[in-house]
């Protein structure tokens, strides 16, 4: 595989686990150097096998940050750590930040009368204040020649009026309402991307309530590429999709996406929500 990434400095949170970890397994096989940002204590060791592995396999740097983003001290102790530690200086000894990619995100899904203040400040601590507050830390160590790249994981939901995502949805909208600002504010450093996944094929997807699954059951029905495939989705999936309406996307799937947007080619694509949902939202 082309290492097209070669050089450059990716940063990836909430890269444990999902899609933030496909996306780290990506980087890495285009020749990106990583810091893997995780929040849980519990998460250190599968961020260390990762980091090892990706090192091991294509022979690139790797950096762990551990980190609450949901705090107001916290994405800017994340940029400080990682220019301290001297390990991912380019080779001039200057610090650059190429790529970041704002994965970090939690959900709760809950019928309007059972919302409780609790949900709202957490999500929208982690799923907007965290993003704006890193990016706001990271923008000093951005390129100056157009050549950086944010992405924004985003979510259908910011559009779809699902049921039990009052708050989900709302902090995605307004991660893709800021995904604009961006672009237009840092033109001059960098592009600044949103992709918005529908059903994905992780922990969070599988956590969702019957009901939540049963409501999305027509979305999934009418998008075009969440059709089983005999010999290459395993049994279970196929199985489960006879009630759930389709497959789930694979996080490979949505890493690929990230991956052409951060790439030379995609110099020319700023300031959009960037399809990442298998069709789902075919108007958007």
């Amino acid at each position: 595989m082309a290492r097209t990434l070669e050089g450059k400095l990716a940063v990836v949170t909430g890269a444990s686990r999902g899609i933030g970890e496909a996306i780290a397994i990506k980087l890495a096989s285009y020749g990106a150097d990583l810091v893997l940002g995780y929040t849980s204590l519990s998460s250190q060791p599968k961020v260390e096998a990762l980091a090892k592995d990706l090192e091991s396999k294509h022979g690139i740097k790797t950096l762990l940050v551990r980190a609450d983003l949901g705090t107001v001290d916290g994405p800017k102790s994340f940029i400080e750590t990682v220019k301290s530690s001297n390990v991912l200086l380019k080779p001039d000894g200057s610090f650059q930040i190429d790529i970041l990619v704002n994965n970090a995100g939690v959900a709760f899904n809950s019928l309007l009368p059972t919302i409780t203040v609790e949900q709202f400040d957490l999500s929208y601590r982690v799923n907007v204040l965290g993003p704006l507050l890193l990016t706001q830390a990271a923008e000093p160590y951005l390129p100056r020649d157009r050549s950086g790249r944010i992405i924004n994981l985003s979510s259908v939901s910011s559009s779809t009026g699902f049921i039990e995502q009052s708050v989900y949805g709302g902090t995605k909208a307004a991660l893709e309402a800021m995904t604009r600002t961006w672009a237009r504010e840092l033109s001059e450093r960098c592009t600044v991307n949103a992709v918005n996944p529908g059903p994905v094929l992780t922990e969070m997807y599988a956590g969702n309530t019957p009901e939540f699954k049963r409501e999305i059951k027509g979305w999934i029905d009418h998008t075009p590429l969440t059709r089983t495939r005999l010999g290459i989705d395993s049994q279970e999936v196929i199985d489960d999709a006879k009630t759930s309406g389709g497959r789930p996307a694979y996080v490979g799937e949505i890493a690929g996406i990230v991956a052409m947007l951060v790439g030379e080619d995609a110099a020319w694509c700023t300031g959009q929500v960037v399809c990442a949902n298998g069709g789902m939202l075919l108007s958007h």
